[in-house]
């Protein structure tokens, strides 16, 4: 049985067919290797190394390599190093492959390498890698084909942070003719930018000289703009779409629909109400921890994910190796008369006016913040939700122009990612004005542990004491991911570790 929101959204299938059929000049059809890829934002821009939009890495993630890759097992794998030695705890060497081609024909070389990494790190870039290679000193290029990274100290994720999502290496001459890369991508990619058009479509051609032989095995991808998501389950029921990503509810409607497969699996991603902590009310951990036992996570997971989602912490569950029992963390037991008397603590028993920032583009963010509006309305909390469109969304995030917003997190793959990036007082992503001696000391330790029972104690405790005593941010849901797959559609196998898959291993038999 569905519930009304479902009924709702179902009701506005046929209409979004009708306008796909008569509207969509999508050639899915007659151009039988092009695959159509349902996206419900647009990108924010094209550069690796500032843009953290999920919208803009699903593109660039295409256009961009980095030296190393993620396997769909999680595994560090090959991409533009072929081989890489460990020579001390603060050494690195990487070998490069020969031969490789930016998408402007230039061959991609050390130099390359030394040039994106510096970039990285450079203050007034800004980017959200910063925090992943701050502790390199110094990177040598003793040939056109061998990388030397050394560390000012050991560094347990530096491998990991290299396969990262914000480590591409790009062409310096690109970034210097067009003064940054939001407009442009030229990578060493299986696919290459050749068509953006805004709100509409963005076409990625094949890759003649990828450096992998064989690769990739579609002609092109198209990604379509698809902000409403009946317009995704029409588009992926008539065949107009290929793969489309969907929500829950979403995915439950195509489940068990002849020709179509839905695929779900557990993120490493979390929801999350966060607190601009230099402005009153949320500069006082009692009102933080406070919002924290006046909600119900359980009820925000059944309305903004059906249920098909896990309560978590800052490391989300599927990291099961590092993440805490949430029964250690008191305050997620729903309380409303300890929130009351933590707000009379903090001299707001009468009461309190907050806003919180949300964006329609994704439905989880309205969900949420309706639901917390509610909530707190149980403990003398009027809350205006401030719904802003996607692009103002993301200037709010980076620079603290809120009281409060929802969102989503991608907790990364180890709890350095999730603790010291996002709440480290210099972390790449702590936009939240947040700084604690502490919990800086703690996650610093974690960095340099290379044991990794004691790693693991350092980051269980410092998950404790951000979530019991100083709560930036709430931690709220972490939701399953749902992709549903078309007939004829190979090689598309999303995982955790591989949120997309490996589009450039797909086929399509037509």
């Amino acid at each position: 049985m569905f519930s009304m929101k479902s009924l709702v959204r179902s009701t506005g299938i046929f209409i979004a067919m009708l306008m796909l059929l008569m509207t969509m000049g999508v050639e899915a059809q007659a151009d039988e290797n092009v695959l159509v890829v349902a996206k419900g934002t647009e990108a924010e821009g094209f550069d690796p190394h500032t843009v953290p939009a999920h919208s803009s890495i699903q593109i660039y993630n295409r256009v961009y390599d980095a030296l190393l890759g993620i396997s769909p097992e999680g595994d560090i794998q090959p991409e533009l190093a072929k081989d890489w030695e460990i020579i001390d705890d603060t050494t690195y060497r990487f070998e490069l492959r020969e031969g490789v081609k930016f998408h402007n024909g230039r061959e991609m070389t050390s130099a390359d390498v030394k040039y994106s990494f510096e970039r990285m790190v450079d203050p007034d870039l800004g980017s959200l890698a910063k925090t992943y290679f701050e502790m390199v000193e110094k990177v040598e290029t003793p040939d056109d084909y061998t990388v030397i990274f050394h560390l000012e100290e050991p560094f347990a994720d530096f491998l990991i942070n290299v396969a990262h999502t914000y480590a591409k290496i790009v062409p310096q001459e690109v970034v210097e003719e067009e003064g940054d890369l939001m407009d442009v991508a030229v990578g060493t990619g299986a696919f290459k930018l050749t068509e953006w058009v805004p709100d509409n479509y963005t076409l990625l051609e094949a890759n003649e000289d990828y450096y992998i032989e064989g690769l990739p095995r579609v002609d092109a991808l198209r990604f379509l703009i698809m902000e409403d998501e009946s317009a995704q389950i029409a588009a992926v029921r008539t065949g107009q779409v290929h793969i489309t990503d969907l929500s829950p509810e979403g995915a439950q409607i195509l489940r068990g629909r002849p020709g179509l497969e839905v695929v779900e699996y557990p993120s490493f991603d979390y929801t999350y109400w966060a607190f601009n902590v230099t402005e009153e009310p949320f500069d006082d951990p009692l009102v933080r921890k406070a919002m924290s036992y006046a909600i119900d996570r359980e009820v925000i997971a059944d309305i903004a994910f059906d249920g098909f989602a896990d309560i978590t912490g800052p490391v989300p569950p599927s990291q099961e190796l590092w993440a805490v029992d949430i029964s250690e963390y008191p305050s997620y037991q729903h309380n409303p008369d300890r929130a009351r008397e933590l707000l009379a603590e903090a001299g707001y028993g009468d009461g309190l006016e907050i806003s919180i920032t949300a964006s329609p583009a994704y439905a989880y963010m309205v969900d949420t913040a309706v639901v917390i509006q509610e909530q707190l309305r149980g403990i003398g909390v009027d809350a205006e939700i401030d719904m802003v469109e996607w692009g103002a969304y993301i200037d709010a995030w980076i620079n603290r122009d809120h009281m409060s917003m929802v969102g989503l997190n991608g907790g990364g793959l180890t709890p350095e990612r999730a603790l010291y990036f996002f709440f480290h007082t210099t972390g790449g992503a702590n936009v939240w004005g947040f700084s604690d001696p502490e919990f800086d000391d703690l996650v610093e330790r974690g960095r340099v542990e290379v044991d990794p029972d004691a790693r693991y104690e350092i980051y269980a405790e410092a998950q404790k004491l951000l979530v019991n005593e100083l709560a930036p941010n709430l931690f709220l849901n972490s939701p399953y991911s749902f992709y549903v797959i078309a007939e004829g559609v190979e090689g598309f196998e999303p995982t955790s570790y591989k949120s997309e898959g490996f589009f450039k291993h797909v086929t399509i038999d037509n």
